[in-house]
């Protein structure tokens, strides 16, 4: 297992370092500069150049990169350019939303996933397998912004149950909560569809195994063969489901952030990339990088716990 763990760090680490140049090189060859978009198009080309040069837009891109990639192993995420302010604070403040709602939206997920997917398939070609694959159909066809939207519409317009949008801060933990609810439902339904499809077809799958008719023919009874075997040979493809799905979530609360005007990183992207502020939109794509693959990184580590032919011959 140790060698296996190595070799998984090695990979992740060699990931981050591509997830790096790419995150830099796509957005240092977009057109235009953030000076430009600071002074406005009213500015000199001599005030455009002085304010390039300060800025450190002028250096090579490879010294860019270098002192991109320095600082930050150092804690140092720059300036915004934009904001005028330090960079870290800035993403730590709308990670403080976007975290709690991805988090809430993967909880409600693999809730909804797991117990649907699971009555689907102890009810296969049944009458209750049937409208679970039939939810989970539309599911798949509904865009987060338009249910987002409905949702709005419904439990805070028509009943006010639940704030619009805003976030009040964690400094009124309830109220916090409340404002995350409804966005966290409307990512989390979305990929609770495909999940409960994957926890579907890979109980059914497991349900067709040798150790399954061993174990009936051993007096345990089906329900109880479901949950003590089934389940756990099953987890391999839902965890591997889980992990992809939470990058989704993260692109999916950009447009939801929006639509609930939170303060999260998604919000936050948008505006640094119409303000050209390259800094911020580097740190917030790689942070989000970070996370997608550290994350990966985990559910190999617990697939590999679970199966541990997933490890190699070497492991």
């Amino acid at each position: 297992m140790l060698l296996y763990v190595i070799q998984r760090l090695a990979v992740l680490a060699a990931t981050l370092v591509v997830a790096s140049l790419i995150v830099f090189i796509v957005m240092n060859v977009l057109p235009g500069n953030a000076a430009e978009t600071m002074l406005g198009s009213t500015a000199t080309p001599g005030a455009v150049a002085a304010l390039s040069h300060k800025l450190g837009l002028d250096l090579p891109l490879h010294v860019r990169y270098l002192r991109w990639i320095l600082g930050a192993l150092q804690g140092d995420l720059g300036v915004s350019y934009a904001y005028g302010s330090p960079i870290a604070p800035v993403i730590g403040a709308a990670m403080s939303v976007s975290a709690p709602l991805a988090l809430m939206a993967m909880v409600l997920a693999a809730a909804i996933a797991l117990i649907a997917g699971i009555y689907a398939a102890d009810r296969r070609g049944r009458a209750g397998d049937a409208v679970v694959m039939g939810a989970s159909q539309i599911g798949l066809a509904v865009p987060n912004f338009w249910l987002a939207i409905l949702l709005v519409i419904v439990f805070a317009v028509t009943f006010r149950l639940v704030p619009a949008g805003g976030f009040p801060g964690w400094g009124q933990p309830l109220r916090a909560l409340s404002a995350l609810i409804l966005p966290a439902v409307a990512l989390g339904v979305v990929q609770a569809a495909i999940l409960t499809r994957v926890t579907r077809s890979s109980i059914i799958e497991a349900l067709n195994e040798d150790f399954m008719r061993t174990a009936r023919a051993k007096g345990v009874s089906r329900r109880a063969a479901l949950w003590r075997h089934a389940l756990p040979n099953a987890l391999i493809p839902i965890l591997t489901i889980m992990g992809l799905q939470f990058a989704n979530l993260i692109a999916g609360a950009i447009v939801v952030e929006n639509v609930f005007v939170l303060p999260g990183l998604g919000r936050l992207m948008l505006q640094s990339i119409s303000n050209r502020d390259t800094l911020v939109v580097e740190n917030g794509l790689m942070l989000t990088a970070i996370i997608v693959i550290a994350l990966n990184f985990v559910v190999d580590l617990a697939c590999a716990a679970i199966d541990p032919r997933l490890r190699g011959p070497t492991a």
